[in-house]
């Protein structure tokens, strides 16, 4: 069998995994979107504004934290069948919220099996997979679907802004809503996915008896390297994920200053993210070989290269625009879709979804934490220091990258051919 007809083969789980992925983003980014509509219709306060941010990271950061857990009670393909059942429950919920905390409830629901859904979907794609190339490459094209979500959600709300009373956020809603029915519809009624379930290649298992401890992995006598890549997958994330989550705020600010309109603010943002859409799908295409290490080093150096640039930038528009865009580019091949294969590919399978699941919970924690300090970050005086900041952050996390990618070759993980 070909490599194309085994791509082909596995176009099914890709999908049905990848709308999980859709639904991670679309929730986050259509609640951020539309929370001020929200706002005016329930008449909420500022703090019921703020907590309702709040829970959504909080809750699904729970969520990915417990993802292990909740595959060694369920098992993983029962997981992967039923999780979205609940999301559709929360988002019901949050699209015909009458009050706070119907909003409240939904949110947290929601937010909740959607960071669940994360780490069991990448699990259950390399669990199907037949090799660590294949799996690589669908693994990475999850995040193909994360940007197709991040789209959907930005022109939903954008197309429905000017709708009266709370309509705009419950269509946004009821168009995730309705992913997360075909995603349970595709999971559960796919006769090709349970064919890929059952066809799995075994893998190495704990033995009859043994229980599943990431703790006894990292630590035990016999690790392995698995410690190190835990952290080098730890401190290249939670770096690379400060950035990710603070610097739409930073993009927003650079725009204005250099006397955007909004209009133009949103059309440069929906085709940045076009961009990241079609370099996403380049990446998945080489993920599975060498060449996506290259592709990590010049990531890391194109986006040290457009966070100094934009530093001193000053209030050039289109200049601006560049840098921001090349700091997409960068990010798309050192960034999210890399940490999503190098954790699937370095630990054994049955300890897969906890790790992901705790990598993720943990960097949302940590960025929830630093959101406390984002609006001093943006201030005009503070900027530029920020910016240089975090390019010295990226360099560190892209060196910690290039010591997992070594650890990866010499003990032969992954795939790296």
């Amino acid at each position: 069998m070909n490599e194309n007809t085994v791509t082909s083969k596995y176009k099914p789980l890709l999908i049905s995994a990848g709308l999980g992925s859709i639904l991670g983003s679309g929730i986050i980014v259509s609640l951020a979107g539309t929370i001020t509509v929200w706002q005016n219709v329930l008449n909420l306060s500022a703090s019921q504004v703020g907590l309702i941010s709040s829970l959504l990271t909080l809750s699904i950061a729970a969520g990915s934290l417990l993802a292990g857990k909740i595959t060694r009670s369920l098992g993983l393909i029962r997981s992967f069948n039923i999780l979205n059942v609940f999301f559709i429950i929360g988002t019901v919920l949050i699209m015909t919220a009458q009050n706070f905390w119907m909003l409240m409830a939904g949110t947290v629901i929601a937010g909740f099996f959607s960071g669940a859904d994360l780490p069991v979907s990448l699990t259950m794609i390399s669990h199907d997979a037949p090799n660590e190339k294949t799996s690589a490459e669908l693994v990475s094209g999850t995040q193909v679907y994360w940007t197709i979500g991040i789209l959907l959600a930005t022109l939903s709300a954008f197309v429905t802004s000017t709708l009266p009373g709370a309509w705009s956020p419950r269509i946004c809603t009821a168009i995730v809503t309705l992913v997360a029915v075909l995603a349970v519809w595709m999971r559960n009624g796919s006769a090709k996915i349970r064919d890929l379930h059952t066809q799995a290649p075994k893998r190495e298992q704990p033995e009859d008896g043994e229980k599943v401890s990431v703790v006894k992995l990292l630590f035990g006598r016999q690790t392995k390297p698995y410690l190190g890549f835990f952290l080098c997958i730890l401190i290249f994330y939670c770096g690379w994920n400060l950035l990710a989550n603070t610097f739409g705020q930073f993009q927003t600010y650079m725009l204005v200053k250099a006397n955007a309109s909004q209009t133009f603010a949103t059309g440069a943002g929906v085709i940045l993210t076009i961009v990241c859409l079609v370099v996403a799908q380049i990446f998945s295409k080489i993920a599975g070989g060498k060449n996506r290490n290259v592709a990590f080093v010049i990531g890391v150096i194109i986006m040290v290269a457009a966070l100094v640039g934009l530093a001193f930038s000053g209030s050039s528009l289109w200049l601006i625009v560049a840098w921001i865009a090349l700091q997409n580019v960068g990010s798309t091949f050192a960034g999210e879709a890399m940490y999503k294969v190098w954790t699937q590919e370095s630990f054994p399978a049955a300890y897969r979804s906890g790790i992901q699941g705790f990598i993720n919970g943990f960097s949302r924690l940590c960025c929830a934490a630093f959101a406390l300090i984002t609006p001093v970050l943006v201030l005009p005086e503070h900027i530029r220091t920020t910016m240089l900041g975090f390019a010295a952050l990226i360099l560190v996390s892209g060196i910690v990258g290039m010591v997992q990618i070594r650890l990866q070759k010499k003990y032969n993980v992954g795939s790296n051919d």
